[in-house]
């Protein structure tokens, strides 16, 4: 199984940390993992690194919301967004837990609307 790794070169300084995307290849699947917080300056740069994975195609787009601390609206209108945006060919997959992330997707209903998964191996699993 071969792993590549892709770092995102935009970082952008939040006030409570910092905002990193990785984009990875695993097991067949693009993995986009999110670091920090998700809000509305740093929503759009999870979209576009979304697409950026999409346009190639993928079977699967697995995007690791893990590392996140903060999901705000414009976070989750992204999860959205890059659902919407994926080919009838891509399964876009969401890993989120805890507080942070799971606990905002569901008090909006958006659970019913993504597909959820607890960790990226069950993610990739599928």
């Amino acid at each position: 199984m071969s792993e590549h790794t892709h770092t995102e070169s935009a970082t952008t300084a939040v006030p409570f940390g910092e905002f990193r995307i990785a984009r990875t290849e695993q097991a067949g699947a693009v993995v986009v993992e999110v670091a920090g917080d998700v809000d509305t300056t740093t929503a759009p740069a999870l979209v576009r690194a979304a697409d950026e994975a999409l346009a190639a195609g993928p079977p699967v787009l697995v995007v690791d919301l893990t590392r996140v601390e903060f999901l705000a609206s414009p976070g989750l209108t992204a999860l959205l967004t890059i659902h919407r945006n994926a080919a009838a060919g891509t399964a876009v997959r969401i890993v989120a837990t805890g507080r942070a992330t799971l606990r905002p997707i569901q008090l909006t209903g958006l659970e019913d609307s993504l597909s959820l998964f607890p960790t990226r191996e069950a993610a990739l699993a599928g």
